[in-house]
């Protein structure tokens, strides 16, 4: 599936991959610009010395928020602009460093039908470039029928 096409909830194959996201190696300027854009001035994302000597962490850290919005982007990406992607939980397992290179990636696990368009059920997480898991969760995308209205903007959730 093409970046910036939206796929159809009837062509999605439960267990089949979505594009993932690659990010990096992330550097201190990019956890800096983004510490910047979130008013997040903790300093074990940009001070070296201060989360290694005074924390005892292995190196800076990637910021959490900057983690989530790496997922979000890989759904929406999916998703395409008919689509909607509707909500994400996952969990911080495992720290993610400066100098990583970082991939979302994600599974389709399920499919629910709905009155005006379908809902897939993913399976996510990002891994660094050694393979280790540090943000595992689920996801779930809204999608339209083929001969189907457009998903309604703003997007309202269905009542399950």
């Amino acid at each position: 599936m093409a970046l910036g096409k939206t796929p159809y909830f009837e062509d999605v194959v439960i267990g089949a991959d979505i594009p993932g996201l690659e990010k990096g190696p992330l550097t201190t300027a990019h956890l800096m610009r983004w510490s910047a854009a979130m008013e997040n001035w903790h300093k074990i994302h940009y001070d070296k010395p201060f989360a290694m000597e005074h924390d005892k962490l292995p190196g800076l850290l990637i910021n959490g928020s900057l983690k989530q919005q790496f997922v979000m982007q890989m759904l929406a990406d999916w998703a395409g602009p008919q689509g909607w992607a509707w909500k994400a939980g996952f969990q911080f397992r495992a720290m993610n460093l400066v100098e990583e290179t970082v991939r979302v990636w994600g599974r389709v696990t399920g499919k629910r039908e709905g009155t005006a368009f379908g809902l897939i059920d993913i399976e996510l997480g990002i891994v660094n470039n050694e393979g280790k898991e540090s943000t595992p969760g689920t996801a779930t995308v809204a999608l339209p029928y083929k001969n189907g209205a457009a998903l309604p903007y703003p997007f309202v959730p269905p009542k399950l």
